[in-house]
């Protein structure tokens, strides 16, 4: 019988709740503490999801022996400095998304990880879950012929001030750090997939959003990104509107739509891919799995690590750093700084 990981959670917001919830799923991991700045926060956390351990620092979390590998599910201005003291300690890290608030943090991380040997991985479920795979099996196929374009949305009403936090400037907040680096990282794997790698980045991008003039975050954006081969991806993202957050990949010979492609299997029945081939009538394939998304993910985690991976596959170090990289550009484009970054000159190549 193989031995379960143990888990640490680091945060307990919604996030943190969510991962826990995937993890009571999984099958080669297990929740065992967690870590909050508050203790009785910590205490209420780990009754409701089991972990044996609750502890009221972020410190006591990393250091407790029982944990092997941890979850950063803090806001995104903590992400470095706390992947960094996790590989210090000689944890298993896999940090929630965006890795950090720009490319540069983002290299930190990476540095530190491979500096300490320990695995390092973003948290984009969906890149390790069997639809996306599915998808790009279709896609590397020809089943739409060579790919034009995609548009991919990601939007939602996370609520007003002072209870949403990503309206707080000092945290990295915004709709492009939040949800807009599910739609580039999708982007960047779908051009990758179009010339044979496992992702590419634009050569040129353009963008644009509405910044809130009170909190200095952008609540609405939207992106072009060009990529060598005439692909092109319009990409939109938004913290404050419920958009239609699906993903449709247009080729020579028809297109392709997924419904749920940031959280398959959670919303709206099983996983499933919508093609339509020019002169035919439409259908649907349904990926089969009863697996949840974050166990999916977690397992991936403990499974790589296991073998002696520092890094995954589903979303490398260099995938992570190009994305980040594509993100402070859309930023930049946007005017959205945060405290401590260099100023950027807008650019759209």
């Amino acid at each position: 019988m193989i031995e379960r990981a143990g888990w640490g959670i680091l945060g307990t917001g919604k996030i943190a709740s969510i991962f826990a919830q995937g993890l009571a799923h999984a099958s080669l991991s297990r929740l065992v503490a967690v870590g909050s700045r508050d203790a009785t926060r910590a205490a209420v956390f780990a009754a409701e999801y089991g972990a044996t351990n609750a502890h009221g620092s972020y410190e006591a979390l990393i250091s407790d022996p029982e944990v092997e590998f941890i979850h950063i599910a803090t806001p995104h201005s903590t992400h470095v400095e706390l992947a960094i003291e996790a590989a210090r300690a000689g944890k298993h890290v896999l940090c929630e998304k965006p890795l950090a608030v720009d490319a540069a943090g983002a290299s930190q991380m990476v540095a530190g990880a491979a500096s300490h040997r320990t695995f390092l991985m973003e948290a984009f479920a969906f890149r390790c879950h069997p639809q996306t795979q599915r998808l790009i099996a279709l896609v590397a196929s020809g089943e739409i012929g060579e790919l034009r374009s995609m548009n991919a949305a990601f939007g939602y009403d996370a609520g007003p001030a002072p209870t949403n936090y990503l309206l707080r400037r000092e945290l990295a907040g915004g709709s492009i750090l939040d949800v807009g680096c599910y739609t580039v990282a999708f982007a960047r794997l779908l051009a990758g997939q179009a010339e044979g790698h496992r992702f590419r980045d634009p050569v040129r991008l353009e963008g644009a959003g509405f910044v809130d003039p009170l909190h200095g975050v952008d609540l609405d954006a939207s992106a072009i990104a060009w990529f060598d081969g005439g692909f092109v991806a319009q990409l939109s993202s938004s913290i404050r509107t419920n958009l239609d957050s699906t993903v449709e990949i247009t080729g020579v010979d028809g297109f392709v739509r997924v419904p749920a492609p940031w959280l398959p299997g959670k919303h709206g029945g099983p996983p499933r891919i919508v093609i339509n081939r020019h002169g035919e009538s439409t259908r649907e394939i349904e990926v089969e799995t009863t697996a949840d998304l974050y166990a999916i993910e977690a397992d991936a985690v403990v499974r790589n690590a296991r073998q002696g991976r520092l890094e995954a596959a589903e979303m490398s170090w260099a995938d992570s750093v190009g994305n980040m990289q594509t993100l402070d550009r859309w930023r930049a484009a946007v005017g959205v700084r945060y405290d401590g970054e260099p100023a950027r000159i807008r650019v759209t190549a």
